[in-house]
């Protein structure tokens, strides 16, 4: 038995086969998504809804003759951003991403951004129940400036997310969203759209879209005289967890392009974090938007800019940094790495320079313990207590920087492993897959499973 793996990145869109007899991710292939729309006004982020779904389609007809007992196609995709349909599915905007900074514009009110207005009327209990995921880039405050700019549908129009667009244009259906991929808009506490929320920023006169399980069918696909079914898109960071075959006891440090620190948790229990719906009616709580690859790519941009500059290559400079960072056991150098807004601020520094400690080596170093620092100080603040009794690492840093791994590992004290696989989005699509089929009982029992594997 076999099913169709997508997941709709924003840096790339990949696909594979899954086979869920020898459980196996196979066949994988990636293509990058349109370039986003020129031309635009800073801050604007807008790429072309049905190009992407023009990719998508592209990567299924290649892997289709690949799978001829493909029971159906699972998707995971990203949670941020919106399109706007018609119930048919049709596009009726671009997909403004959850890169677009287009709500920091100062508000015509004089009272800061449309943002700022957004955080105001919501309100702390409103926050609270949405998991204290309210950001920029979230449907909520974009639809909010689409809104007091008049640029809404005059019709019915349906707000969603971009994968739910890409599989209700594939179906021919109206989009639905799971549980995962409403992060952000959905009430914690009722498991429903929150009502409240969207009448507060006057959206109340938007179609949103039906709540369905992951284990319902939202179409059919159809191509070369066959028909799969098509399962609801589910948020690629809690898949891609569940491909990591996070467990109970275990504390997630996802290190790539940004960083996430996460913990599995029973039952919803608001904290100073922000709290996601998970599978198995579980929650995930998580501090995400750490300083992670984009901080440490912004020193490795000042070190190589006078070769760029002079046209000379430095095909890995990685890897230098590595060896180096490994050299020094310590160093007096001190370093914030939030070079970027999130979690834990908007500016870095670079104190206590020596001329003996300015080398690439402690410049790394420095960044490296401080890193380990915050996913520390931010785990205990989800979990005072260390609930975990391991580290699971995923994420591409991991396996790329060993100085940095070994810097967290010894920050924590505790024992580690990583990610079996790089590709935990798409592995995470067959740890659901299982489910789905019927091969397991719950999304926990298909982890277990294929922790099992050989």
């Amino acid at each position: 038995m076999t099913f169709l793996a997508i997941d709709v990145g924003t840096s790339f869109i990949k696909a594979a086969v899954l086979d869920l007899d020898t459980l196996r991710v196979t066949h994988v292939q990636r293509l990058p998504p349109p370039e986003s729309i020129a031309g635009l006004p800073p801050l604007f982020v807008e790429i072309d809804a049905e190009a992407v779904a023009g990719v998508v389609r592209d990567l299924i007809e290649r892997l289709v003759p690949l799978a001829p007992d493909c029971r159906g196609i699972v998707m995971c995709g990203q949670m941020g951003g919106v399109v706007l349909t018609d119930e048919h599915g049709i596009a009726l905007s671009n997909y403004i991403s959850w890169r677009d900074q287009r709500t920091l514009q100062p508000h015509p009110n004089g009272g800061g951004s449309y943002f700022d207005v957004v955080r105001q009327r919501l309100g702390p209990t409103i926050m609270r129940q949405l998991g204290h995921e309210v950001r920029p880039g979230l449907a909520l405050a974009l639809l909010f400036w689409l809104a007091k700019q008049r640029l809404l549908p005059r019709g019915p129009a349906i707000p969603t997310l971009l994968p739910d667009f890409v599989l209700a244009k594939l179906c021919h259906t109206a989009p639905r969203t799971e549980a995962t991929q409403a992060t952000g808009t959905i009430n914690l506490e009722t498991g429903d759209w929150h009502r409240e929320a969207i009448a507060a920023l006057g959206l109340d006169g938007l179609r949103w879209p039906k709540l369905i399980d992951y284990r319902e069918p939202v179409g059919e696909f159809r191509i070369a005289g066959r028909s799969l079914l098509c399962y609801p898109v589910v948020g690629d960071h809690q898949c891609s967890l569940a491909g990591a075959l996070l467990g109970d006891d275990e504390l997630s440090l996802n290190i790539s392009t940004g960083s996430q620190v996460s913990r599995l948790a029973d039952r919803w229990q608001p904290g100073d974090f922000q709290t996601r719906p998970y599978f198995d009616g579980r929650f995930l709580n998580t501090i995400t938007n750490l300083p992670g690859g984009r901080a440490l790519d912004a020193l490795v941009r000042l070190l190589t800019e006078i070769a760029d500059a002079q046209r000379i290559d430095l095909p890995d400079p990685w890897s230098y940094v590595s060896s180096q960072a490994a050299t020094v056991i310590d160093t007096d150098l001190d370093m914030t790495t939030t070079f970027f807004a999130g979690a834990l601020g908007d500016h870095g520094s670079i104190t206590n320079i020596r001329e003996d400690n300015l080398t690439v080596g402690h410049l790394f170093r420095a960044a490296f313990r401080n890193m380990a620092d915050n996913y520390l100080a931010c785990a205990l603040r989800m979990s005072p207590d260390r609930t975990w009794s391991r580290l699971a690492f995923s994420g591409g840093l991991v396996n790329k920087l060993d100085p940095l791994r070994a810097e967290i590992v010894n920050r924590f004290a505790c024992p580690h492993r990583v990610c079996p696989s790089a590709e935990d989005g798409l592995q995470g699509l067959l740890v659901l897959a299982l489910t789905i089929s019927g091969r397991t009982p719950s999304v926990a029992a298909a982890i277990e499973l294929v922790r099992q594997s050989p």
